[in-house]
Formats: C-alpha cells, sequence, structure tokens
C-alpha cells in the first residue's frame, strides 16, 4: 500500500512531470485501463481517476495495459525497493533479470524455500513470485520488440518464454497486444545485434564514470572512450561484445549488443545497467552525503558508483591490488588477460576462473601468498557456480581480508552501503573532514567514492 503522504508527493510529481521520479513510480488511469511514467505527455488525467504503483509489474497484476507513448517498460530502474529489507530485495532484483530461471533455482540461489520466497514476494509487492517474473518478462519483451528487430521467437527464447506462442498469449492477455502491434519499424538488424536505448535517472554525472573507468580499465577487455563504454564478454553461451554511447540529450544510453544467442541479452542488460549505475536516485545519495557532514560544495552532483562485470573480475582486482598503487594493479592485470584471456577474432576476454585457478601465474609479479590468494579464490568461484560465494567463505582465504571483500562487494556486486574503513584513503579524508560514515547510510559505498574523488583533486 502507498501512503497518503506519498500519494500527495506522487500527485504532485505527475502534475509537474517532475522527471526526477520517473522510474520510482506509475500511474494508472481509471478511465483508460492504461498504466504510465509520470513524465507521460499525454492529457494529465484528474486525480480521482489514478492510482499509484511501485512497480510496473503491479500495475499489469491489476490489469492496466502499458501506454505506447511513454513506454513504461523503458523508465529507469524502479527505486521502490529503497525500504524492503534486503532479502526481499534480492529476491525482487533476481526475479526481473533471471527471467529464464525457475523459482525454485532463485529460491536455492538465495539460499532459502520456496514457500519462504512466495511469502516475502507476496507481502512485498502483492503478487506471488511466479506472476511477478511473469510481468518482468512481458515488459522485457515488450522493450525489445518496439526498440530492436529481433524476430519474435528469439525475443521469446531472450525473455524467458518457452516459445513465440507462449510470448503471444500472454502479451495479449495481459498487455491487449499481439507481438506485431508493438513492433517498431526498425531497419533490416541481424539477430546477432541488438540495439536499444536505456534511460537513466538524472543528474547522470557521465565524466565522473568514464574517468574513474578509463584510469581502472583493463584493455583490450574493455574500452572507455570520451561517450562509450564497450566490453566485451565471454559466458556459457559464446562472445559477447555491448557499447553503450551516453545521449546526454536523451538522458541515458544509446546501446549496441552483438550476440551468440538470445539467453545473453537481458543479463547482459541487468549488468550493464548495474555498471554503468544508471538506477540510482541521486537525490537520495545527495542527501545521505551531506547528512555525514560534506558540504554542498564538495558534492559531485550526480554522482555514480561504477561497477566490475563480475564478482570473480572485482576479486581479482581486489586481490591483484592489494598494498599497490591502482597503476601497478592495472599492470598486473594486463598481464593477467595477456596471458590467460581467451583471444577470438581479435578480441580478448578476462580470463575464467577455471584457467586462473590451474594456473603457476608466474606472469604476475606479486608475492607467492597473493598468487595462492588468487588462485584460491578464483577456485572458489568456480566450485560455486551458478551461485555466488558467501562473505565467510571469501573470508576463509588466507589472504583475503575486510578490504578485498568489500571491495568485491562495492564494486562486483555494487551494494550502496559500504564504507571501506580499511581504506586509507577513505579513512584520512573522512578524519579530515569530520566525516560520519553511519550517517550517510544506506549510501555509504557513494561516500567512500566522493571520499576517493576529493582526495584525488587535492593531488
Amino acid at each position: 500500500m502507498i501512503s497518503s503522504a506519498l500519494q500527495q508527493q506522487y500527485a504532485t510529481a505527475r502534475l509537474s512531470r517532475d522527471a526526477r521520479f520517473d522510474g520510482r513510480f506509475y500511474v494508472a488511469v481509471l478511465s483508460t485501463g492504461i498504466f504510465c511514467r509520470p513524465i507521460c505527455p499525454a492529457r494529465l488525467p484528474a486525480e480521482q481517476n489514478v492510482r499509484y504503483f511501485h512497480f510496473a509489474q503491479q500495475a499489469l497484476e491489476q490489469g492496466f495495459r502499458p501506454c505506447l507513448r511513454c513506454r513504461p517498460d523503458s523508465a529507469p530502474g524502479s527505486c521502490a525497493w529503497h525500504g524492503v529489507e534486503t532479502t526481499t530485495k534480492r529476491a525482487l532484483q533476481l526475479l526481473a533479470s533471471e527471467l529464464s530461471c525457475s523459482i525454485a533455482s532463485i529460491a536455492e540461489r538465495m539460499g532459502i524455500s520456496e514457500r519462504y520466497l512466495n511469502q516475502l514476494i507476496q507481502e512485498a509487492v502483492g503478487m506471488p513470485p511466479k506472476r511477478y517474473q511473469l510481468h518482468s518478462r512481458l515488459l522485457q519483451a515488450k522493450r525489445l520488440l518496439q526498440q530492436t528487430a529481433l524476430p519474435v521467437a528469439e525475443v521469446a527464447v531472450a525473455c524467458g518464454f518457452q516459445s513465440a506462442r507462449r510470448l503471444q498469449d500472454n502479451m495479449q492477455r495481459w498487455c491487449k497486444l499481439s507481438p506485431s502491434q508493438l513492433r517498431g519499424r526498425n531497419g533490416a538488424i541481424t539477430s546477432s545485434q541488438i540495439t536499444l536505448f536505456l534511460p537513466v535517472n538524472a543528474p547522470y554525472n557521465w565524466p565522473q564514470v568514464r574517468d574513474f573507468l578509463a584510469v581502472r580499465a583493463v584493455k583490450p577487455v574493455e574500452l572507455i572512450e570520451t561517450s562509450s563504454y564497450t566490453r566485451h564478454v565471454q559466458d556459457e553461451y559464446g562472445p559477447l561484445s555491448v557499447s553503450a554511447h551516453f545521449n546526454k540529450a536523451a538522458n541515458g544510453f544509446d546501446v549496441t549488443m552483438q550476440v551468440s544467442d538470445p539467453n545473453q541479452i537481458q543479463p547482459a542488460l541487468v549488468t550493464l545497467r548495474r555498471v554503468l549505475d544508471m538506477d540510482t536516485n541521486p537525490q537520495w545519495v545527495e542527501e545521505a552525503l551531506l547528512a555525514a557532514g560534506l558540504s554542498p560544495s564538495q558534492l559531485v552532483p550526480g554522482i555514480r558508483l561504477p561497477g566490475v562485470w563480475n564478482i570473480f573480475e572485482a576479486g581479482c582486482r581486489a586481490i591483484v591490488g592489494q598494498q599497490v598503487s591502482i597503476k601497478a594493479a592495472i599492470t598486473q592485470l594486463h598481464y593477467l588477460v595477456d596471458a590467460l584471456g581467451n583471444t577470438r577474432e581479435d578480441l580478448r576476454y578476462f580470463p575464467s576462473p577455471d584457467a586462473v585457478a590451474n594456473s603457476e601465474l608466474t606472469m604476475l609479479k606479486m608475492p607467492g601468498a597473493r598468487k595462492q590468494a588468487l588462485r584460491d579464490f578464483a577456485g572458489l568461484i568456480r566450485d560455486c557456480a551458478p551461485s555466488a560465494p558467501t562473505d565467510q567463505q571469501i573470508l576463509a582465504i588466507r589472504g583475503v581480508g575486510p578490504w578485498t571483500l568489500q571491495y568485491i562487494q562495492l564494486r562486483g556486486m555494487s551494494e550502496p552501503d559500504q564504507f571501506l574503513a580499511g581504506d586509507l584513503i577513505a579513512r584520512r579524508q573522512a578524519e579530515l573532514l569530520g566525516v560520519t560514515p553511519e550517517l550517510a547510510a544506506p549510501w555509504r559505498s557513494y561516500l567512500t567514492l566522493q571520499l576517493w574523488l576529493l582526495a584525488s583533486s587535492e593531488q
């Protein structure tokens, strides 16, 4: 249920078409049966004729169909789970991203029973997890149908449907539309190439993201240019390349993907949104940093937390980077990629956990104990796949301490509330500026990054 105070806030935002609320809630119109983003340019309905939802999936569940004009499926990621507890938040994220996984598999990955998962999601969003996942599949299918030229059968596969017929039936039932009605007028594009637009929550500080990633880029696995980020990945389905070009005028990224299999599309888009931190609400972050003791002049407007593509790579970066400079760590990572990374059609990929676990790592210039920690970490990731290892399993590796774990959480998982108290630069800056990190919760990861940026600006 949405409180009366929030309803009043949403009503004000809807009437003003405030872009800061895009993705935070959805407006359903009782007279038309359509739900929209708060920025929809259509004529504004009377307040008594609207209902508000935190999630687009909730509007679908209640029988409203998505607006074809403002495309609710294309809104920035919802921040509505800001107020839910950690387990529920993780469950909602998995249901919205792992579209091909069964509910039982998702429950197993989370280490909870399927019954408990059902209880959590029912209480949080008013529907069972299977229905929430179905609506997530439909919203992603709608986006792909409208923004790409993928054949309907491949859209169905990419969104977790067993067949094109299942997609068509569910689209007709819940959206009152057929795939052919949604199909945009795209040019002739090969089925392996996907082009679409991903919006961001404004303001978005692309120069800050670009510069942070550029200093830490491991070429040729990733390439950062003036207005774009490109990444090459190899997964269980084959090679994947994704390039995101920042479109300031449209407030988002123009994304091009080269895929080997439609199953790669949704996970890659979810990871890209996380790596480029497209969905964070900058207003909440700013309020938290001010509460911690920073002054307005010290804040980086629209600050974002640039991520790493996966937990394994984040762990490699953290272990290799122990007690050395960023430049020295990246040099070592280049050695690692050159020696163990796969090459295909002139593209280079980050090494697999198995390749690192089975290597003597003679190419790395670092203490033997650190090489062993890197091998042990790689073996742990390999043995736990497809699930992620627990914090206790990571900390059990000799040579891996709290700082390394927090760095993995900060950049490999993009956890928003990790203050790296063991980081010398962050700790010194906090003491120098009189900052109280606890007051920045639940956005302490952004405080860590802000302190790093302040320290670098003083050099």
